[in-house]
């Protein structure tokens, strides 16, 4: 595959000499809703490249009610909570939206975000990704891939993770979107690019937000602006399966706004409303879920930008009342 590279051999001193000499900023957004149990060890792991490749770490809280963003803050990291930015457009859908409102807190001129539930974080998961955009600067985009293990109870097994991605985004890509095809995992949670694309881009709200940028990007800065780097494995929470049913139906409507806007489908009104079935003792009953999903403008387009929190690392950023 083109494009591809492997953290193991991105050497962090290295890196740090082309960052420097390239005169680039990079910040790392970390979202977070109720992750107590991981969140320190990620801040932690992306804080050891304080100075040499990060410059700004920051952690967007979803309002969470375990610790998470005290934890966060005495790790190191800006915390900020994501109903804070942005305010003008409502509250905070989903994991997308918390990552568009990110870059409107932040000024690196390299974004990387990286999940929080991940529980064997390491340094590498910023050096591998951030890497790729300094060595090449046609880059713009480069996408994480790992092997992923699967916790189903006290059984791991040591693959089977990624379950969306192989019986629904890999489909759909082969279908429709072939170039991006060759992304190892396409939905996979942590990624970086340069501000100047990010901002030009619209993002989706949810989980479909990774689907949405790379046939974004795609469309418009071609297949060779993409790349994607091995970082071996990966260990976080798996989610159960009516959980990850939704979370395909987020991204299945995604995928169809965006063959509609391409002209190859007349979706018209897609219906948010997400209908599924649970065993009860009085038989197998439907249970309903509104899975909206809404898409942001650029942010380059929004005129009136709020200014970002005020906050330091390992200071907490005040919720307006």
């Amino acid at each position: 595959m083109d494009r591809t590279w492997s953290a193991a051999d991105l050497a962090v001193d290295d890196l740090a000499a082309h960052k420097a000499a390239q005169g680039l900023t990079v910040s790392v957004v970390l979202p977070a809703r109720n992750e107590a149990a991981t969140i320190a060890g990620v801040v932690g792991a992306c804080a050891e490249l304080s100075g040499a490749l990060v410059d700004e770490l920051l952690v967007v809280d979803g309002g969470s009610d375990d610790g998470t963003a005290d934890l966060a803050a005495a790790a190191g990291a800006r915390v900020v909570q994501d109903r804070d930015l942005l305010p003008d457009h409502g509250p905070t859908q989903g994991k997308g939206d918390a990552l568009w409102r990110s870059l409107s807190a932040t000024t690196g001129d390299l974004v990387v975000w990286i999940d929080t539930d991940i529980r064997d974080p390491r340094p590498a998961f910023v050096s591998g990704l951030v890497g790729p955009l300094l060595l090449d600067p046609e880059l713009q985009f480069v996408k994480a891939f790992y092997e992923r293990p699967l916790q189903l109870g006290d059984v791991r097994q040591p693959s089977g993770g990624g379950r969306v991605t192989e019986l629904l985004a890999r489909p759909l890509l082969n279908l429709f979107w072939p170039e991006l095809a060759t992304l190892v995992q396409p939905l996979s949670g942590e990624y970086a690019g340069r501000r100047t694309l990010l901002e030009s881009l619209p993002f989706f709200t949810g989980y479909g937000v990774e689907l949405g940028l790379l046939v974004d990007i795609l469309a418009a800065a071609g297949p060779t602006a993409i790349g994607q780097v091995d970082l071996e494995n990966r260990i976080h929470r798996n989610q159960d399966i009516a959980s990850l049913s939704r979370m395909a139906f987020g991204i299945a409507q995604v995928a169809a706004r965006r063959l509609a806007t391409d002209g190859r489908l007349a979706a018209g009104d897609l219906p948010e409303e997400y209908l599924q079935f649970v065993r009860s003792p009085d038989g197998v009953v439907p249970a309903r879920a509104r899975v909206p999903i809404v898409e942001r403008p650029p942010l380059a387009s929004l005129r009136d930008r709020p200014a970002s929190p005020v906050g330091q690392p390992g200071e907490r950023s005040q919720a307006t009342p």
